[in-house]
């Protein structure tokens, strides 16, 4: 027989085991979803040292499962299992899984945003050693190196920027003549005295031994090739926000990622969005969590308000 629930997280990433607590807490029925493990994408990162309570950092993969830990204590139920299909228009929403059907009075979606790839071989294996893809996660590994930063957009630009003030040198690689990033950020990286352009570039190879060496990068104009060695690589031409099972039933910014403000709250009465899938502007372990709890907040008024 299908469960029902007073929520449904779909994604157990920060966000979402934050949501399920706080639930739990206050007294609501609670089922986590997670297709893979606690985490999300946090769990790819060998090293957090900004969040706060861990003075020697932690690493994502063993944050995620304290927070999965820490939930079910006050009762969160989880299920590894994939969503394949949901229906949240009704007052019961319908969740359909890899692992059966659920129902639900509210739904939280915290499936996430994955960093679009260079599409290189060798790339993800590289993933924690050389090729990263957050300077805000995983910049202080650099201390005093060599690292290129790809894109140019406002992300790249920002990593750049952070970059700047911890590695020895940034290099920076654009398939353009110049930045797509908004203005402000032009002066500070033209005038900072160890961050370089290559401009109308893009990498083509990854170098490595043990672990990334270098790259090897193309001249999109001249077809000429050639290397540049460094420590790390950051990769800053994107994120791809996981809101496909919801594309058709709550509204989406021009990126693809769900509108919903601090309150959480989606177009659709009784869903919330918190975490990377999101629109927001900064997206970091620290604001899912902030979102989880605000989520939680709202569906207990929601409920209360809703099911008298």
């Amino acid at each position: 027989m299908a469960q029902s629930f007073d929520m449904i997280v779909i994604g157990g990433g920060p966000g979402g085991y934050t949501a399920a607590l706080y639930a739990a807490r206050a007294g609501l029925s609670v089922l986590v979803l997670e297709k893979l493990s606690a985490g999300g994408q946090m769990a790819l990162t060998n090293q957090i040292d900004n969040y706060p309570g861990f003075p020697e950092g932690i690493d994502g993969f063993t944050l995620g499962e304290q927070m999965q830990a820490q939930a079910e204590r006050f009762g969160v139920m989880t299920e590894l299992a994939e969503v394949t299909g949901l229906e949240l228009s009704g007052e019961i929403k319908k969740v359909e899984s890899s692992e059966g059907t659920f129902y639900g009075k509210t739904v939280v979606i915290a499936t996430g945003a994955n960093p679009r790839e260079l599409d290189v071989p060798m790339e993800r294996e590289l993933v924690g050693r050389g090729v990263n893809y957050c300077a805000a996660c995983d910049g202080m590994f650099y201390k005093g190196k060599t690292v290129i930063v790809v894109g140019g957009g406002n992300s790249a630009a920002a990593d750049a920027m952070i970059l700047s003030r911890i590695a020895k040198k940034v290099i920076l690689v654009h398939r353009r003549d110049t930045l797509r990033a908004t203005k402000i950020y032009h002066d500070p990286l033209m005038n900072a005295p160890n961050v370089e352009f290559v401009w109308n570039s893009q990498v083509s190879e990854l170098l490595f031994e043990s672990k990334l060496t270098g790259v090897k990068v193309k001249n999109i104009l001249s077809g000429e090739e050639s290397v540049i060695e460094a420590d790390g690589i950051f990769v800053s031409i994107g994120r791809k926000p996981a809101s496909g099972l919801v594309r058709d039933q709550v509204a989406l910014d021009e990126s693809g990622y769900i509108r919903a403000g601090e309150s959480t709250e989606t177009s659709v009465p009784g869903v919330f969005a918190v975490g990377d899938v999101r629109t927001k502007v900064l997206r970091q372990v620290v604001t899912a969590v902030s979102d989880g709890a605000m989520a939680a907040h709202y569906a207990e008024s929601y409920l209360a308000e809703q099911f008298k």
